[in-house]
């Protein structure tokens, strides 16, 4: 049923011109997943983040977030119900800070934009101090840490209080002492019951991450389990395949 599940994506279509990436994906979400879709280069896994975002147009399908209609193809044209939107936060690979901003202005810019919110800066100053980042609020962010970075774009993410995270790539720049840093914070998150859409290239980064894990490729979800299931014993050939040629080269 729809209204079990926090997110539900049906017969996904996206076209650019002639090019299909999806060919009618569909999938769903429980409250407190951590769901890693990987998949080919140019499959269109960030390409799902940003539907779900509400960032990209769908050619066909539906997505229904808690239930409720979300993103619809209507008349030709998508159709976004942004009060759900506005429950759904986004975490970049190149972390999009505003780099003349200090890391403090980063995290209440948008809260008093979008929402009203007086600076909001007790809120930000307590995400910093979960973070572990308190002494950097007056840093900018060319004077942080990849690592940093990428936690201060989760934080920001936070302030508006999402029900749903994506995260895409969101570890790819890092060196591995830095993944770890995010990693953490994730589980974090995790523990506090954030459900969260993740992107990645990084196996074993999805291996501790995820409490499932999705391998979509040809424009539709191949196979849909645990990662012990997906990347250690996989059911299907494609994601064999696959599977094993990313850890080959890892080696």
């Amino acid at each position: 049923m729809v209204q079990d599940k926090l997110l539900k994506i049906h017969n996904l279509h996206k076209s650019y011109g002639d090019l299909d990436i999806f060919k009618g994906l569909s999938l769903a979400m429980d409250r407190g997943d951590r769901l890693v879709i990987i998949g080919p280069s140019g499959g269109g896994k960030s390409t799902l983040l940003r539907i779900v975002m509400g960032l990209e147009d769908i050619t066909g399908g539906d997505v229904y977030l808690d239930g409720k209609p979300y993103i619809l193809r209507d008349g030709g044209k998508t159709k976004i119900d942004h009060k759900l939107q506005a429950r759904v936060g986004m975490v970049f690979q190149h972390y999009t800070l505003f780099p003349h901003l200090d890391i403090l202005r980063n995290l209440t810019l948008a809260p008093v934009k979008t929402r009203g919110i007086p600076r909001a800066e007790a809120k930000a100053m307590a995400l910093l101090e979960r973070f572990g980042l308190a002494a950097k609020a007056r840093a900018y962010p060319s004077q942080l840490s990849g690592g940093q970075k990428q936690r201060v774009a989760i934080a920001r993410a936070l302030m508006l209080d999402p029900d749903l995270l994506l995260f895409d790539e969101v570890t790819s720049a890092l060196d591995p002492e830095l993944v770890a840093e995010v990693e953490a914070v994730m589980m974090e998150l995790a523990d506090h019951g954030m459900p969260m859409m993740i992107v990645t290239h990084d196996m074993h980064f999805a291996r501790n991450i995820a409490s499932r894990v999705v391998f979509a490729a040809g424009g539709v979800v191949v196979e849909d389990g645990p990662p012990e299931q997906v990347l250690d014993n996989p059911q299907v050939a494609r994601t064999r395949e696959f599977v094993e040629r990313v850890f080959a080269r890892k080696k």
